[in-house]
């Protein structure tokens, strides 16, 4: 399964801009403000280590690129 593979992979940094969801409970597996390693990216979705510790996808809009 390729998903397994992607615990490796430093693509990029994120920050968390807001979890203000109309439809999910993003607030739950994101922390507004911290910084995520990026282990995969789409054109919509970025996949992140969230929360749970385990890999999760989500919108593009819920990110900004961290300053390094």
């Amino acid at each position: 399964m390729l998903h397994e593979t992607w615990q490796n992979n430093n693509l990029k940094t994120v920050k968390v801009s807001h979890t203000d969801a109309k439809k999910y409970k993003v607030d739950s597996m994101l922390t507004a403000g911290k910084t995520y390693t990026v282990v995969n990216e789409t054109e919509e979705y970025i996949f992140v280590k969230d929360d749970s510790g385990k890999v999760g996808g989500f919108y593009k809009t819920y990110f900004e690129d961290a300053d390094e």
